[in-house]
């Protein structure tokens, strides 16, 4: 079996943001770097998956990203990956969802992939639109959001979440591209044997321009701090002296009564 998981490397989410001189994206130069958390789900349930099917399984993971994209990578080895594919892209931040799926599909189309994992969406910008995306250009079945995954002789079984608690309950086939929710299984911490062992696997890099075939569908064009608004106003005292008090604020502060 072959299988691949997708991950991309965000900013701690705790890290203090500011807007970096193009406008378009953050100033990276204090942040710390981490693994998607909805990444480490998929890697996770890969994981599991070749453990599962054994025998000579290739899980194979995937990042865009520029050069420090590979200490992250190197996680996902260490947790049981088998090999290591980085796109380098220095200007990773500028591609649009359906560029990256693009250079991920580009990557993928001939590689044979029974089944391949990504995140639901990515913490830094979650559009949610890469891994469906995937599935389309691939010609893939795709099920995204998932909270429970079993695989047996080729059939797929997954629970996707729905809004208002509701769960559904789908059943494909491989090949087949599912997209992973919070709480679908428990991501491992891997061991200091296993962090030794992931320095010694493969991790080939592969220029973006090599994959990217497509012209962008979405350009971002400013990134600002939302303007700070003025904080509420609490009245206290008589019913009867709030009411009074609110009609007046409400003619003197806004168009509602005139």
């Amino acid at each position: 079996m072959k299988i691949l998981v997708c991950i991309k490397q965000v900013p701690d989410m705790e890290s203090k943001f500011k807007i970096g001189t193009e406008g378009i994206w953050y100033n990276e130069a204090d942040l710390a770097w981490r693994m998607n958390e909805y990444d480490e789900y998929a890697v996770e349930q890969a994981v599991q998956l070749k453990e599962q099917v054994g025998g000579d399984t290739d899980l194979v993971v995937l990042s865009i990203g520029p050069e420090r994209v590979k200490e992250t990578m190197k996680k996902a080895l260490a947790m049981g990956c088998e090999r290591g594919v980085h796109v380098h892209d220095d200007a990773y931040y500028k591609k649009d969802p359906f560029e990256i799926a693009s250079i991920i599909a580009e990557y993928a189309k001939d590689q044979g992939f029974d089944l391949i994992f990504t995140g639901m969406q990515s913490q830094d910008r979650g559009s949610a639109q890469v891994g469906i995306l995937v599935g389309e250009l691939l010609g893939l079945p795709a099920v995204s959001t998932i909270v429970d995954f079993t695989f047996a002789d080729g059939a797929i079984s997954v629970k996707r979440e729905l809004e208002g608690g509701l769960k559904a309950l789908v059943k494909l086939q491989a090949p087949a591209l599912v997209t992973c929710q919070l709480g679908l299984n428990t991501p491992r911490y891997p061991t200091l044997p296993n962090i030794m062992k992931a320095k010694k696997k493969e991790l080939t890099s592969v220029p973006v321009g090599d994959l990217l075939k497509v012209e962008e569908m979405v350009k971002v064009e400013k990134m600002f701090v939302p303007e700070k608004r003025s904080g509420g106003l609490v009245l206290e005292g008589d019913v009867k002296d709030l009411a009074d008090k609110l009609v007046q604020i409400l003619k003197e502060k806004t168009t509602v009564l005139k």
